[in-house]
């Protein structure tokens, strides 16, 4: 069984079953609702058996090698293989898209496209997250905006063409500098292209080239983390795509930017890295702050949420900016644990709209009489979302806190200046939290306009949001669950630098 191709099979598996899809009769959306749910819970199962009796936690290097040529005129490979910083996303991205896949179960137009499209979009999350090659690297990221952009431009709301066109000419134009970049390190100093990750891992290059290729790179990912001031298209795509996508984008797709930032920006152009590792401290700092401030005037409920998950990538920046192992840790920790929170407070927000027909908090109030359930869990995933202790939220953060603050490459007012900026951060984030939780749930306004009987959350719901607490609370409780599977790989990339 060790030779088996595990990757490959599980980067392959959700596009080929997606395939089938068209074969299925137009009536009947069940069937197709039955079939992808099972395709993903199959593709997660496969997951969890490879991270649980494949993958060894102590080995920093890639692991499960899969090296196939693929286009001999190009040298291209088909070259996938793990380590600790690739399988918390992966594990991630199986259980965002169950969960999201459920979530789209009221999806009634075009059921057979829209699932075809959340399963193009599986193969292509997890083969950005497995690739070996650069090349294969900007294939899998080109991959993910087709599907997004169908996605938002068929299921989304009024404004969704403006929106999708918005994301499509952002995300596009910072995918060229990948591939600008990645030829640019595979030509260098040889006539043979080298696309393979590891041999560029060893290639160096004069500091005015890193420095051009490191710009190139993070222009690409800053779009997709996203990072002010290239962030714009995010609160738009948020505000008008079905929740179902809404869980995916934020769950799994802007942690893609934060992957690459690490995996080639980090690894592959460490002596750039050292000189831009204050402005990108600095640009974390100032994007929590900004982010917080126009998350509170947003009136829109999905809007809101959106502006907190640009705030909270600004803490990913702050600790990857750290170059110290907490920083790291902390900043890979808080992808994760802003991918189950987001997806679940955009999952609430969509259920709400279901049930009010209204995204405008000015026009919500005093829904909790009729939403129990869902007003529970959305004070219970908000409080996780403020970093309450005890929830992932509030290790991620506090680990970048200590990170930065023990950071030898700063001096000693870099460090407070920062320190205090971040603290604002963390108080603006209850303000505008909490009072959406009060312009949403509190008051009389709501009973005004229309009253259901049967209006709260029903078994599915609920189920897909307990699903998502346990995990936040489990890391809140015991981090050492999911550090440990990254701890040896973040030592490796940081034993690259040397101030």
């Amino acid at each position: 069984m060790n030779n088996f191709p595990w990757l490959t099979t599980i980067v392959l598996l959700p596009i080929s079953a997606g395939l089938v899809i068209p074969l299925f009769p137009t009536k009947g959306n069940n069937i197709v609702r039955w079939y992808t749910l099972g395709i993903c819970l199959l593709e997660f199962l496969l997951i969890s058996y490879v991270f649980c009796y494949q993958f060894k936690f102590s080995n920093q290097l890639i692991q499960l090698n899969e090296d196939y040529n693929w286009i001999n005129f190009l040298n291209f490979h088909w070259r996938l293989g793990i380590d600790g910083l690739s399988i918390g996303l992966i594990l991630l991205t199986g259980f965002i898209t169950t969960l999201a896949t459920l979530a789209a179960w009221p999806v009634t137009r075009n059921p057979r496209l829209f699932y075809f499209l959340m399963l193009a979009m599986y193969s292509g999350q997890i083969g950005l997250f497995a690739s070996q090659d650069i090349l294969l690297f900007f294939f899998m990221w080109e991959l993910e905006l087709i599907p997004v952009y169908l996605l938002l431009c068929i299921w989304g709301g009024k404004r969704r063409l403006y929106a999708g066109t918005k994301f499509i000419l952002y995300t596009a134009g910072g995918s060229i500098f990948i591939l600008m970049g990645a030829l640019t390190m595979g030509f260098y100093g040889s006539n043979q292209l080298t696309l393979n990750l590891q041999n560029l891992c060893n290639k160096s290059y004069p500091i005015e080239l890193e420095i051009i290729l490191y710009l190139g790179f993070f222009i690409a990912y800053a779009v997709k983390l996203p990072i002010f001031p290239l962030h714009t298209w995010l609160p738009d795509t948020h505000g008008e795509a079905h929740y179902s996508t809404c869980m995916l984008l934020a769950g799994i797709l802007l942690k893609m930017g934060g992957y690459g930032i690490i995996r080639i920006n980090m690894e592959l152009l460490p002596h750039a890295h050292l000189i831009f590792a204050p402005w990108i401290v600095l640009i974390g700092a100032i994007q929590i702050v900004y982010a917080a401030f126009t998350s509170f005037s947003q009136r829109n409920l999905k809007r809101r949420i959106a502006y907190s998950s640009i705030s909270h990538m600004g803490f990913v920046l702050i600790g990857i900016g750290s170059m110290t192992n907490l920083g790291l840790n902390g900043a890979i920790l808080q992808m994760i644990s802003h991918g189950l929170i987001g997806a679940a407070l955009f999952f609430l927000a969509g259920i709400s709209y279901d049930r009010t027909r209204t995204l405008f908090l000015d026009q919500m109030g005093g829904t909790a009489i009729y939403m129990p359930k869902i007003f529970t869990m959305f004070s219970s995933f908000s409080m996780a979302s403020l970093a309450l202790p005890g929830m992932s939220g509030f290790v991620a953060e506090f680990l970048i806190f200590l990170g930065i603050v023990i950071s030898h490459k700063y001096s000693f007012n870099f460090k407070i200046v920062i320190t205090i900026i971040e603290a604002i951060g963390i108080i603006l984030t209850p303000i505008y939290l909490l009072s959406m939780l009060r312009q949403v749930f509190y008051g009389y306004k709501f009973s005004k306009f229309l009253v259901f009987s049967d209006m709260d959350a029903g078994p599915r719901e609920i189920f897909i949001l307990i699903c998502l607490i346990f995990p936040i609370i489990g890391i809140g409780i015991y981090p050492n669950s999911v550090l440990s599977l990254w701890n040896s790989k973040v030592n490796f990339i940081l034993s690259k630098f040397i101030f």
